[in-house]
């Protein structure tokens, strides 16, 4: 039975369309994905359901009765909720404040705590979730855990819809496997979801049927069973998943060691020793927590090695602070771009040369042209250096990222999950870019949480588990041969 029918669905902003005559059903207890590059339309739909944009034509029917939000609040009353990507949390407060603000439960006059703490925590029941207390600061949970909690809030609106955009972008494997249990309870109460995201497997292992968009037009709307992931990756981006990952370059060769270990370690890792050579993509695997991404805050600087060596072409260096290993040409692109990759409220321009003003300041003006040479270089799309980087996609922000160091001239980049929160179209070109970097002579570290786009662009695999380097294994290694060295697994074992 259908909740929510979508017919004609079109939206515009500024004569430009986002949306255009988009139809979408969601049935009563399903998971409904919605699928897309950047810019085709995914985020307007969900705004317009939860209010946030009116539309332009078309209708909206919510259990058979037309609607029209031109309020978020409308949305909720109506039982459709949505959990953003940026959470709406005040962090000062409680969980039940959180869940409950504004509609708090009164006795005599005066706000009911008890009553608060009691509703809450039958909401986290409900969930299956026994790790939150509703008088916990929200300031004091996890990523994960503020995440429940936005699922709690919307639950606690009676919602029958809950739109989930990327739910997982910033969740540890086994937060994403506590995401799965919510989202099956929510289903077998018959609430629908409509989830949003990149991450293909996540889509397959949780859908019931796919709405993918392209350009802002519907393109198909089928049973999850009907699609396989080459058929939709090619209805969203025109082209095939075996061409998502380019060949080596012809002109790429294998030259010197740029960067080696010798049994580095700190307090997250241990008795670390590899070899990263010019022109050399390598990739590294693990699971959350496993010391990827403090293997290469040891490298840059950021927190540096206690043991061990670390030599850059042949000599022997000790990384104590950032703006040495970036004098020393080691360029670390981090995994949250905005938190720690960008400063969103200046220009394309200002970030693209922070680097170089901290760290070689008398090269400014130099670096200012040569900045407009590698945007046209990385096929940046903004409407000109000046735009607050804010205000680009996902992929456009990571180009640039990518040029804030390309500035510099590293020899060693270290890539810590560089697509991450990326769609399918905007992979392929930083794919290209990082197959041409190498092609330059760069040594490329790439750390990535997906097993396919590891194997399908690395060289060779490093494998961290607990702290220390378990597998080198060659380029081409299955998904079991490096889940069972992530996991410590015997080679006896088998991956379930």
């Amino acid at each position: 039975m259908s909740v929510l029918e979508v017919r004609g669905l079109s939206k515009s902003f500024f004569g430009y369309p986002a949306l255009n005559n988009v139809d979408l059903e969601i049935r009563s207890g399903e998971v409904h994905g919605l699928v897309g590059e950047n810019g085709a339309g995914k985020s307007t739909l969900m705004k317009i359901l939860a209010g946030v944009y009116t539309r332009d034509t078309g209708t909206i029917r919510l259990a058979g009765a037309d609607v029209d939000f031109t309020h978020p609040v409308q949305a909720y009353a109506a039982g459709i909720s949505t959990v953003f990507q940026e959470f709406n949390l005040i962090a000062e407060r409680t969980v039940a404040e959180n869940i409950l603000l504004g509609r708090e439960p009164r006795a005599r006059g005066l706000v009911s705590r008890h009553e608060m703490t009691t509703r809450t925590q039958e909401l986290l029941s409900t969930l299956g979730v026994e790790s939150i207390s509703p008088t916990a600061r929200v300031q004091e949970l996890s990523v994960a855990q503020q995440q429940i909690v936005e699922i709690a809030k919307a639950l606690s609106y009676d919602a029958q819809i809950i739109s989930m955009d990327e739910p997982t972008a910033a969740l540890a494997d086994h937060e994403v496997e506590l995401l799965y249990g919510i989202i099956s309870r929510l289903t077998a109460r018959g609430v629908s979801i409509l989830y949003v995201s990149h991450r293909m497997r996540e889509i397959f292992d949780l859908c019931d049927r796919i709405t993918v968009l392209k350009d802002g037009e519907l393109v198909a709307t089928r049973p999850t069973s009907e699609f396989t992931e080459h058929d939709l990756v090619r209805l969203m981006v025109g082209r095939s998943l075996s061409a998502m990952f380019p060949q080596r370059l012809p002109e790429t060769t294998t030259g010197e060691v740029a960067l080696s270990l010798s049994a580095a370690g700190n307090g997250s890792v241990d008795d670390v020793t590899l070899a990263l050579h010019r022109g050399e993509i390598v990739g590294m695997a693990g699971l959350q927590g496993s010391g990827r991404t403090e293997v290469l805050q040891g490298i840059s600087g950021a927190v540096p090695f206690s043991r061990g060596s670390v030599a850059l072409n042949g000599v022997t260096v000790r990384l104590r602070h950032p703006k040495q290993a970036i004098s020393l040409g080691v360029a670390h692109i981090t995994e949250d771009r905005k938190a720690t990759g960008l400063a969103l409220n200046q220009s394309v321009m200002d970030n693209a040369l922070a680097v170089v003003r901290a760290v070689r300041p008398g090269r400014a003006a130099t670096a200012r042209r040569r900045a407009t040479e590698i945007f046209l270089d990385l096929e940046l799309s903004a409407r000109g250096p000046d735009q607050e980087v804010k205000f680009l996609s996902g992929g456009n922000q990571q180009k640039v990222v990518l040029a804030k160091w390309l500035l510099v001239s590293p020899q060693v980049i270290l890539l810590d999950e560089p697509t991450r929160g990326i769609d399918v179209g905007a992979r392929h070109a930083l794919y290209n870019i990082i197959r041409q970097l190498a092609a330059a002579g760069h040594a490329i570290l790439m750390v990535s949480s997906e097993l396919p786009e590891l194997i399908g662009m690395a060289d060779r695999i490093l494998v961290m588990h607990d702290g220390r380097l378990a597998a080198d294994l060659p380029a081409g290694s299955s998904e079991e041969t490096i889940l069972r060295a992530a996991s410590g697994m015997r080679e006896s074992e088998t991956v379930a």
